[in-house]
């Protein structure tokens, strides 16, 4: 029976991927550029590939490689066109040290070296056991309680840092320690510190990313920092990551600031940085947000939506993940490329061009500013400012933030005033199909005096709009 299921799955596999070299693309993707808006369209966006200076706040999860669970040569292609600056990937304890005391690093050297090689640049997670040491190496593993294992993990973090050079320059310990509750702060205090001497042990300049919480936490990262601090080791963390799986993407926010303010408690110089979350694109009974009707068309305004916030919050943001990824009990479905059983491309979903559009759009050379608006709608709408590096005003985002995003396509036509910006030739952008309309038919005559924008019969919806000053949108 396990033979006829094997084979009739790689049968369904093939049968897809056949399916998908004649329609590379999704219903779903069709039916968002269907239901754009009614403005006349001027164009598209034009995207940049990554540039290979890490000047972007944004990047790509190309976790699970450690274990096979996706193949980065089926992929790596479209890394680079996406235009994030980094690639979160993990290190494979057991998948480098198969044999006591002998590293091959050859297969995260074809990741690392094809990541670098499109300008993106690899942030490198040191997580997971070795079963050689009698250490687990799954998702939300106990750390290391003997001082055998420890002292073969301080030899193999040596190892890497020390063979990744100048190739990998941050590095993030241990993802979700506190999902698992043997994982106690003291424990991993312990991990974090010994791990971020040994890598500041071979390079000094090297950028330390603590934590990876699972969720957004403030009672177990306390008890850490405060065993840090009595030490005298905090000044050992550069960023600290979180997982912020909420199904509304805008709820976590409160959240957040609270991480951030306690961090800041500790050393000012610490940093946040959103380091794993994203949005299931079908109904998932494990993992992240299960047990939710999820889909392509709520996935690609929830993994925009995040990055709005994101934004507004000014910090580093990583989208999980790349591909679906073949877990043991399932594939999971979070891709921004859809995937087969095989672990090949069917076709890129409608979020992959969504997060390649907004990461166009929000470049490291804009940032927020506070606006006020007023409306007629019945739902709660965020306002993020844009302007650029001289702080002059560029734009703004809006969306509905009340509630999860929804399969509706259609846009609502919203009366509204938007007060504090000033925009002299302002456009309509729509960050999931990248299209780009006139909208001179909605600003009302003499909107645009006293810095106020008035507007009639806006389109608005679950997702990120955008108005933009026209000169500083680049088109196809």
């Amino acid at each position: 029976m396990k033979k006829l299921f094997a084979a009739t799955m790689l049968l369904l596999a093939a049968l897809t991927s056949v399916s998908a070299q004649k329609k590379p693309y999704s219903v779903t993707w069709k039916n968002f550029n269907t239901y754009s808006t009614r403005l006349p369209e001027v164009g598209k966006l034009a995207t940049k590939p990554a540039d290979g200076t890490g000047d972007s706040r944004w990047s790509i999860g190309c976790e699970t490689l450690d274990r096979d669970y996706a193949d980065f040569s089926q992929f790596k292609k479209y890394v680079g066109p996406l235009g994030v600056g980094y690639a979160r990937i993990q290190s494979g304890w057991a998948k480098c040290e198969p044999e006591k005391g002998k590293y091959d690093f050859a297969w995260l050297d074809e990741i690392v070296d094809g990541l670098n090689a499109q300008g993106v640049r690899p942030w490198m997670c040191l997580c997971y056991g070795n079963p050689l040491y009698g250490a687990d190496r799954n998702l939300g593993s106990g750390l290391f309680m003997t001082d055998e294992v420890m002292k073969a993990w301080r030899k193999y973090v040596r190892e890497t840092v020390k063979h990744y050079g100048d190739r990998v320059a941050m590095w993030e310990i241990w993802n979700e320690p506190n999902l698992r509750s043997k994982n106690n702060p003291e424990i991993y205090a312990e991990m974090l510190i010994a791990t971020a001497e040994e890598i500041r042990k071979v390079d000094k300049k090297a950028v330390i990313i603590g934590f990876g919480l699972s969720g957004v936490p403030l009672a177990w990262p306390r008890e850490v920092m405060e065993i840090l601090k009595a030490k005298k080791k905090v000044d050992l963390i550069d960023m600290v990551s979180f997982h912020p799986y909420y199904p509304n993407p805008d709820f976590a926010t409160t959240d957040i600031i609270a991480l951030d303010s306690l961090m800041k408690s500790y050393s000012p110089k610490i940093k946040l940085f959103q380091g794993e979350t994203g949005c299931p694109s079908i109904l998932e009974y494990g993992h992240a947000m299960n047990h939710y009707e999820w889909s392509e068309y709520k996935q690609a305004k929830w993994d925009l939506r995040r990055m709005a916030n994101d934004f507004n919050l000014e910090i580093m943001s990583n989208i999980f993940t790349m591909v679906d990824l073949q877990y043991d009990n399932m594939l999971q479905s979070f891709g921004l490329i859809r995937m087969n059983l095989l672990k090949k491309v069917v076709y890129l979903r409608p979020s992959y061009y969504a997060v390649q559009n907004m990461a166009s759009l929000l470049t490291t050379k804009v940032f927020p500013f506070e606006l006020e608006v007023s409306h007629n709608c019945p739902r709660e709408i965020s306002i993020v400012g844009v302007k650029d590096d001289s702080g002059k005003a560029v734009g703004a985002m809006l969306w509905y933030s009340d509630q999860m995003p929804t399969d509706v396509l259609e846009k609502d036509n919203v009366n509204m005033v938007i007060k504090g910006l000033e925009l002299n030739d302002p456009v309509y952008v729509e960050p999931i199909t990248g299209k780009v309309h006139e909208m001179k038919s909605l600003i009302l005559r003499g909107g645009k005096s006293g810095g106020d924008i008035r507007l009639t019969g806006f389109p608005m919806w679950d997702s990120p709009v955008f108005i933009m000053e026209r000169k500083s949108v680049s088109l196809q």
